[in-house]
């Protein structure tokens, strides 16, 4: 049974769960405030809840604290970028009781951050870590947060579409330095991030079967990947692993940097030269990874193994590489012509 008493002019309650003692001020002078107060505490435990009380003392910032804690402890790549968006959250968030947290408050922050000029994307990936530390909060036992506030995204629409035609991607090849020919080649066959293949090592290349693997754990997604080369990508392994023969150093990169002294870290004012050399509009090294998966659709390589090559794991994601050139919709309008006149 729960008991109502004064402390100076303040009302007070208290009540048990689980046998212990707890005590609760109603910050009111009235004894109906208190009361009711009291029934909405002991109408909780009696359902087997937790005390309101409990989640009013939770902050945003432990909060935050357990959402970097599991992004540590699952030691996830993207962790810099999880620190950043709770630097911007702060801004709002930081001295407010995580139970205050509600749809009209995040609303109020995505209206500032669009003020500062960030951009959908960005606020998203930070709306995305409110949810996050919101939802571990709410699964812990005993859960620190009660409910979770809905939380509106913003429309996204920057989805990158660059991607070399054959021409563009033999001339800027062309023009690059040695040591990056077989690196961008690799990009443009397999559709590989950047990192996967500067990050290639001889350990995981086969020269007798024609075969390199990225092992689980060294990829973006987690997921093991093998791939047999062509006849082009063999040759380039094999180049690669002649250089190794005749350097003086042990390298265990399969494309180390100029001075074969490491792995390819920064090669923008190469790449960028190289471009303007050879006459053609700037593009990223990711684009190479967009055309991969167009000419190995185009190809007529099944959608599910393309995935396997490029290491895209959602659909969502493989479709939206899968771009539609102009030079493929006028194809599209000869063949239906020439199947008409037929």
């Amino acid at each position: 049974m729960g008991m109502i008493y004064k402390r100076g002019l303040t009302y007070w309650i208290k009540y048990y769960q689980n046998g212990k003692p707890f005590f609760e001020s109603s910050k009111s002078k009235k004894k109906m405030v208190a009361s009711t107060l009291l029934k909405q505490r002991e109408g909780d435990i009696s359902q087997g809840k937790i005390p309101g009380f409990y989640f009013e003392r939770v902050t945003f910032k432990e909060l935050a604290k357990d959402f970097l804690r599991d992004y540590e402890i699952n030691k996830k790549k993207s962790i810099v970028k999880a620190k950043t968006s709770i630097n911007h959250l702060n801004k709002s968030f930081k001295d407010m009781k995580a139970n205050r947290i509600n749809t009209i408050e995040i609303n109020a922050y995505i209206q500032s951050r669009l003020d500062e000029g960030a951009a959908n994307g960005t606020i998203n990936r930070e709306l995305a870590a409110l949810k996050r530390m919101m939802n571990i909060g709410a699964r812990q036992t005993p859960p620190k947060v009660d409910r979770v506030a809905y939380i509106p995204m913003l429309k996204e629409n920057n989805a990158r579409k660059g991607f070399f035609e054959h021409d563009e991607f033999l001339k800027v090849r062309d023009k690059l330095p040695c040591y990056l020919k077989g690196l961008m080649t690799f990009g443009y066959k397999l559709g590989w991030r950047v990192s996967e293949i500067t990050g290639l090592t001889w350990s995981q290349v086969d020269r007798v079967r024609g075969v390199v693997r990225l092992e689980p754990g060294e990829t973006k997604n987690d997921e093991g990947r093998t791939v047999y080369l062509d006849t082009e990508l063999k040759e380039i392994i094999n180049t690669q692993w002649e250089l190794r023969k005749q350097s003086q150093r042990v390298l265990h990169y399969v494309f180390p940097n100029r001075t074969e002294t490491d792995y390819i870290k920064d090669f923008r004012s190469q790449w960028n030269k190289a471009f303007k050399d050879a006459k053609v509009e700037r593009k990223l090294f990711h684009d190479l990874r967009r055309t991969a998966v167009r000419n190995m659709v185009r190809a007529g390589i099944p959608e599910g193994v393309a995935m396997k090559i490029s290491g895209h794991k959602t659909r969502s994601v493989f479709e939206r590489y899968n771009i539609v050139s102009g030079a493929d919709l006028r194809e599209a309008a000869f063949k239906q012509e020439k199947y008409l006149n037929g």
